[in-house]
């Protein structure tokens, strides 16, 4: 028989890269500690590399680890971070091409771009509501920050950016939070950090990559 060397929970990984990045971001669309309209180049960094590279190998470890949620998740935010790297790296040519378009060209492009994500991110939600309150909290927030920062972009409206980057300040935190405990718990350290279970009391353990209870329904 072979034998598969098993791997580590890439969930904290995934989890810190997410969380780290958006913090930056955040407190740039909130304007806290710079002036609103700075350029965001100070998260290029990090969302090609920590956000971006290390979240989409956390959601391809996933996929070693048939977890099909959180593979999809990882790989879907990694890659979200890696374009929205390209869309404000200078050299690619993106935001400069949709200011010479003219009119609301660049502000509608940017609220269409934002609105798919909250779509998607809506989708993870609902594939949540069962798995533990950290996750349904993460994506609710999450998902309020994307349309926030939709409007926003579509609108012009810097109030509602603001607004966009206080949410996903908090969601940040959550994400921490929820790595946290993940990597805090009384094998390695003196206390570990709750995360309640939404799951139906006296219900079959359900997996979340499927959809489905033990016995298969």
């Amino acid at each position: 028989m072979t034998q598969f060397r098993k791997l580590a929970n890439p969930a904290p990984l995934g989890l810190s890269a997410f969380a780290l990045t958006t913090f930056v971001l955040s407190l740039h669309n909130g304007a806290m500690g710079q002036p609103f309209g700075t350029p965001p180049a100070i998260v290029l960094g990090l969302a090609f590399f920590y956000g971006g590279l290390c979240q989409l190998l956390a959601g391809m470890w996933e996929f070693a680890q048939n977890n099909t949620f959180g593979a999809t998740a990882f790989s879907s935010y990694g890659g979200f971070w890696m374009s929205y790297a390209v869309i404000i790296t200078p050299g690619f040519n993106v935001l400069p091409a949709l200011e010479d378009a003219g009119g609301t060209a660049k502000s509608h492009a940017l609220g269409i771009f934002l609105l798919g994500w909250a779509i998607m991110t809506f989708i993870f939600f609902l594939a949540n509501l069962r798995t533990n309150l950290g996750l349904c909290l993460l994506f609710a927030f999450l998902d309020i920050t994307f349309i926030l920062l939709c409007a926003g972009d579509w609108t012009s409206t810097h109030n509602v950016t603001k607004a966009g980057g206080y949410f996903g300040l908090f969601t940040a935190l959550i994400a921490w939070y929820i790595a946290a405990s993940d990597l805090i718990n009384h094998n390695n350290s003196v206390f570990s950090l709750p995360n309640p279970s939404l799951a139906r009391r006296n219900a079959l353990p359900v997996h979340i990559e499927d959809g489905k209870t033990e016995n298969g329904d």
